[in-house]
């Protein structure tokens, strides 16, 4: 199981680095914001047209002086006026709502993809410690959380803003002391806008948070399921899963108390300025200092006043759930590869395929060396197999030479250069390792021998798998190469999963071959057709095998024996069996346990 790490805080500014990522849609962006600010024009024009009609035709000294006729034309042609512009602010927000959700969807598919990108060129060393449902939450939930921002949330904080600095100079403007009254309680608003703020961040982090630790539980155990029923722990999962989902629930229930509390006191606050306003209008207007068209202008523009307002605030409280996820998602984009990219490797004319370990010192974690002074040679085409006891440093060798990780101390080198000084693209394309636990992706069978290399063609794939035996079971399949493959490809047997990844081996040509366990737990027809394999890729490449059956590799040209992390013997079989030493024990061991079975 691995090793829940802790998410580190951001340090730089997530809002700022969210807005980098609309730089190539600056024209769209400056477009909606001209569509907003007409739309926002149109808004506040609307209560003025009936305001107006209302002194003009209604109620004001200019309509007492005109007739009956006059004044219904004056209030059609309003009301003409006001449905248009309702039209027209309907045209303008539909574009830009689609025009600002094609963007934003856009600008989130280039940060997932950037993402994605990012987590291919992690070091093994990150998905030791890092749960895979993590690093899938960042990629799909937190992700999605930031779309709202680029699609909605900037364009109305901008509306919301103009409409407010609008409407509050056009109040003034028309009264100065209503104006006044109608702002009275703008500080409550603010206050609580604050508070709001703060809560809701912090209500949010923690939801982000527990999804994220949801997601991850979900992705281990339903993994590891089949190992949940072999042992009955079915009850105790459950339990478990309840707990994390309990967690979930009360982190959304404070979320969603937080809003509860914040809106209708929003929305008190308006009642209460509204009544104020009326209070005062309605002495004005019997006073004769203010018309009846004007206070029915402020009765709506205190309404459109503080809607913006509370609409700000509860875009604030989506802003902060994006924030929590873009600090998270920005976290992991700053994550380094501990394994440093030279600037200008060197490139390799022609892969020979000599390896050299040079007093390789190797660790884990700190100095818990897991490799001590290690030192040798493999020469092109020479085959070379590594035994000892689990844990002596067998796969460890392995990783090194495909640079999943680096050494603390000494050099290995291909054909004389050091892998650091070469690309690690390059190493890998010379590398080609079969191991026992073959992973098949879900698609077809022809895709995965091709791992989407493009100059892999089908001749190559069939050639490819007639050569390691594996087309025997593919052509017994319904479509062939075409054959949809499931999950994990668990409708095939171990033996044809194997078969598989030889084929896909055999596909990339590699000029060093490794093969770690790679005939381990394989049914007895299934495994001469995969000794079959093995020699045939083995031709004409440098090959290092791991096998604790040491009947697999008793034909090699030279067996390291490994113990502690030191290579104790070296030579061939015969050699070793007449040292009477480890490997001589080991092959004893192995004899016996067979004539046990």
């Amino acid at each position: 199981m691995k090793k829940q790490t802790e998410d580190i805080a951001y340090e730089g500014n997530a809002f700022l680095r969210l807005i980098s990522y609309m730089k190539p849609y600056r024209g769209m962006f400056a477009l909606c914001l001209v569509l907003v600010l007409g739309g926002t024009a149109m808004e506040i024009l609307r209560p003025v047209i009936i305001g107006n009609a209302i002194d003009r035709y209604i109620t004001g000294e200019e309509a007492l002086s005109l007739t009956r006729d006059a004044r219904f034309q004056g209030i059609l042609i309003a009301g003409g006026l006001y449905v248009l512009l309702l039209l027209a602010r309907f045209l303008l927000n539909r574009f830009q709502y689609l025009l600002m959700q094609k963007t934003g969807q856009n600008i989130v598919y280039d940060l997932r993809g950037d993402l994605y990108r990012h987590v291919l060129s992690l070091t093994m060393r990150f998905f030791d410690v890092t749960p895979v449902g993590k690093i899938v939450t960042r990629i799909t939930n937190d992700v999605e959380s930031i779309n709202e921002v680029y699609s909605n949330v900037l364009v109305k904080l901008f509306q919301n803003g103009v409409k407010i600095l609008t409407l509050g100079s056009i109040m003034i403007a028309l009264d100065v002391r209503m104006a006044l009254y109608s702002f009275l309680l703008v500080p409550v608003v603010v206050v609580l806008t604050v508070v709001f703020r703060k809560l809701s961040r912090a209500a949010f982090q923690l939801t982000r948070t527990r999804v994220t630790a949801l997601n991850t539980f979900l992705s281990e155990h339903l993994s590891g399921m089949d190992l949940i029923q072999m042992f009955g722990r079915e009850e105790q999962k459950h339990k478990a899963f309840c707990q994390k989902s309990e967690e979930l629930y009360e982190a959304n229930s404070r979320e969603i108390l937080i809003n509860a509390l914040f809106r209708p006191s929003t929305y008190l606050t308006y009642v209460i300025a509204l009544v104020l306003l009326l209070l005062v209008g309605s002495s004005q207007v019997i006073r004769g200092s203010v018309t009846m068209g004007t206070l029915y202008i402020f009765i709506q523009y205190i309404e459109s006043f503080f809607n913006p307002i509370q609409e700000m605030a509860e875009q604030f409280s989506t802003l902060q759930s994006a924030l929590a996820s873009a600090e998270k998602i920005f976290t992991l984009l700053d994550t380094r590869p501990d394994i440093p990219e030279e600037n200008n490797p060197r490139i390799l004319d022609k892969v020979q395929g000599r390896i050299e370990f040079d007093h390789v010192w190797f660790a884990y974690k700190d100095e818990d060396w897991v490799l001590r002074d290690v030192s040798f040679t493999i020469e092109p085409g020479e085959r070379v197999a590594f035994v000892g006891a689990t844990g002596a440093g067998k796969s460890s060798i392995l990783n090194l030479m495909g640079r999943y990780y680096d050494v603390q101390r000494g050099s290995i080198r291909i054909d004389g250069v050091d892998i650091r000084q070469l690309s690690r693209e390059q190493i890998r394309r010379a590398i080609g390792q079969v191991q026992q636990d073959v992973f098949i992706f879900t698609g077809d069978i022809a895709g995965n021998i091709r791992l989407l290399r493009e100059d892999i063609t089908d001749e190559m794939i069939r050639k490819s798998a007639h050569d390691v035996n594996a087309d025997r079971f593919i052509e017994r399949l319904p479509n062939g190469f075409s054959q949809h493959v499931t999950e994990r490809g668990s409708t095939f047997s171990s033996g044809e999963r194997q078969l598989l990844s030889f084929a896909r081996t055999l596909a990339y040509d590699p000029r060093i071959l490794i093969l770690d366990e790679a005939t381990a737990h394989i049914d007895t027809e299934t495994e001469r057709w995969i000794q079959e394999a093995v020699e045939r890729l083995m031709q004409g490449r440098t090959c290092i095998m791991v096998a604790h059956r040491l009947s697999t590799i008793q034909h090699c040209d030279r067996i390291l024996v490994m113990h502690h992390g030191k290579i104790r013997e070296s030579g061939t079989h015969q050699e070793l069996l007449a040292l009477h030493g480890i490997y001589w024990k080991l092959y004893e061991l192995q004899l016996l346990s067979r004539g046990a079975g």
